[in-house]
């Protein structure tokens, strides 16, 4: 059996697109199995950047399966414009396969995500407005548009009249809101997606577990990461699925023993979008730094990322979570002009070691990060193949994360481009 699983350690935007990118040249199969398309993932092949908001890193590799799993919730117009853009490229989306029981986001959802997220006033969370959270929410209260049912004209016609009757009166009567979705006009527009998408829908539960019996290799890519968990992120500021090595099991359709390999992927600094707690936020010069060096600005929301010093309370959470066994730390060259760094190793709250990762808010705002300060490297790591080759003050800096967090290193990043990636292990090989 080989298989992989790429998972996010911090808040998301650790670069998880490259490393899926980078080794999704050794597998046949790669599988998105959650989130939706608020997640944006970056990767720049021959100095090209591709946006890919719900298609599968694997995409831009020719002779790869690529999988939108069952706990992805799916925008058909975004998708299919994503799909358009990709061909525009030169790519080919042929390769796609879309799981007949991943949900459809509408129309109202989109409407409902705005309509929250303005009532709340002070408590809002930062949502992107992409309906992901009133799509999965539906899901869970069974009234949820499934890609089998958009395919099956009188079931999806029956669906689509209960939810439209329902989410007009929401609007109006619960939020006040003047704007309606029309019935007629959905149906059209959906029928038409419906048929361009029909030819990538299939059975890929079947189809995952199979190749992973005929002993294919199956990358598995996470969305979003680890602390932006639904159960176990840093609630209410999180996502609507897992993100997590589980949540991936449940979202492709296969059971946990057939995930192996499991790579944490960890940004060499921390970064959040939106709200919510971040102890080891920089808001100075520093902070600055990382966020224009590092172009800390959103995939698909164009937002500007909170920036900090790397927070190994919450990898080693993440590690525990997981189950990981290595560690792919990326964006080491943005570090490389500074004379110092520091490595957030635990909290403290009122003078005592605080144990696992807060749960209350309240609590977590009143943590104090412990630092050690490293010597900064000062010297342009983008251009080492090698590891040994890394100054010597990067080896320790990453050398420590893996000491702190109990996770081997596996892959060490020191740019956005394939050729940037430096392997200590092969994740394949296990």
């Amino acid at each position: 059996m080989a298989t992989s699983m790429v998972i996010g350690t911090q808040w998301g935007d650790e670069g998880k697109g490259k490393i899926v990118d980078y080794l999704a040249e050794q597998a046949d199969v790669v599988v998105r199995s959650q989130g939706g398309n608020n997640a944006g993932h970056t990767v720049v092949v021959d100095d090209r950047a591709f946006a890919l908001r719900l298609l599968p890193s694997g995409i831009l590799y020719d002779n790869k399966t690529n999988i939108i799993g069952t706990g992805v919730v799916v925008d058909p117009k975004v998708l299919l414009n994503e799909i358009e853009n990709l061909e525009h490229e030169g790519k080919s989306a042929q390769s796609l396969q879309i799981s007949n029981r991943a949900h459809v986001i509408m129309p109202y959802h989109n409407l409902l995500d705005e309509a929250e997220e303005n009532s709340k006033g002070d408590l809002k969370i930062g949502t992107t407005k992409n309906g992901i959270g009133p799509c999965y929410a539906d899901k869970v209260n069974r009234v949820g548009i499934r890609i089998c049912d958009l395919l099956d004209e009188e079931v999806f016609k029956a669906k689509l009249d209960y939810n439209v009757r329902i989410k007009n009166k929401i609007l109006r009567e619960v939020y006040g809101s003047t704007e309606a979705v029309d019935y007629f006009q959905i149906l059209k527009d959906y029928t038409e997606y419906a048929e361009r998408l029909r030819p990538y829908v299939t059975d890929t539960n079947y189809n995952v577990v199979t190749a992973i019996k005929e002993g294919k290799k199956v990358l598995f890519e996470g969305a979003q990461a680890t602390m932006l968990d639904l159960d176990h992120g840093t609630y209410p500021f999180v996502t609507s699925s897992h993100p997590i090595a589980g949540g991936a099991s449940v979202g492709a359709g296969v059971g946990p023993n057939y995930l192996k390999n499991i790579i944490g992927v960890v940004k060499a600094y921390a970064t959040r979008v939106g709200e919510g707690p971040f102890p080891s936020e920089l808001l100075d010069e520093t902070g600055d730094y990382l966020r224009n060096t590092g172009h800390e600005f959103g995939t698909v929301t164009g937002r500007p990322r909170r920036c900090g010093w790397l927070d190994l309370a919450v990898v080693s959470y993440a590690a525990d979570l997981n189950s990981l066994d290595y560690l792919a730390i990326t964006r080491l060259d943005i570090l490389d002009k500074l004379p110092e760094v520091k490595i957030c190793v635990g909290y403290t709250k009122n003078g005592e070691a605080v144990k696992g990762f807060p749960a209350d808010l309240r609590e977590l705002e009143q943590c104090e990060p412990v630092y050690e300060t490293l010597q900064g490297w000062q010297c342009d790591t983008s251009a080492i193949k090698k590891y040994e080759d890394l100054p010597e003050a990067a080896r320790r800096y990453v050398e420590r994360i893996s000491e702190v967090t109990g996770v081997r290193l596996g892959i060490v990043s020191v740019g956005p481009n394939r050729s940037q990636t430096i392997v200590l292990h092969d994740v394949f090989a296990n």
